[in-house]
């Protein structure tokens, strides 16, 4: 399957939020040069705990914020968010191509947006030095990706050399 050969259909950020929510993303938006964009997404948080607007926003803060913990939570939580939308098992070790292939073609913007999800929480484990666990997702999105839509190869091939490197860094270290 081609994960790029379909139409974009029921985008998260075309999706309504509770009153209040869009307008607390907005403040944080503005606020983010002066360091106070944190509380009105916790705000958000707060009233829409599961509204994708508010788990990317609050993503994007922690990301670029550097905390890497707080941003890998909140990208978790987005996977749990997005799994049952798509009907995907529970741990995503379990993923096969047939739960993908199997999608209805309305679900495919979803389905991209777990697999995407799923592929920045292996990013920010390798950032977070999680490199088993960030090569598992890498080789798990390649498997269901023959032709790379997601990116995930060149990710795996930076986890295996980074692993690689240390490897050979602990051998000379203990030499």
């Amino acid at each position: 399957m081609d994960l790029l050969d379909f139409e974009a259909q029921g985008l998260y950020f075309e999706e309504p939020d509770v009153v209040g929510v869009k307008e607390l993303i907005a403040t944080a938006a503005e606020n983010y040069a002066d360091g106070d964009a944190e509380q009105p997404l916790l705000k958000a948080y707060a009233l829409a705990p599961e509204s994708l607007n508010v788990l990317v926003a609050l993503n994007r803060f922690y990301y670029y914020q550097h905390r890497l913990d707080d941003a890998l939570a909140i990208t978790t939580k987005a996977l749990a968010v997005i799994r049952p939308k798509v009907s995907f098992p529970e741990n995503w070790r379990l993923l096969e191509l047939t739960h993908i292939t199997g999608a209805p073609s309305e679900l495919l913007t979803q389905v991209r947006l777990y697999l995407f999800t799923l592929k920045a929480v292996g990013f920010l484990n390798m950032r977070l030095d999680n490199l088993d666990v960030s090569q598992a997702i890498f080789e798990k999105l390649v498997s269901l990706d023959s032709k790379d839509r997601i990116g995930a190869q060149g990710l795996l091939e930076l986890v295996v050399k980074r692993k690689v490197d240390i490897n050979w860094e602990q051998q000379h270290v203990e030499s």
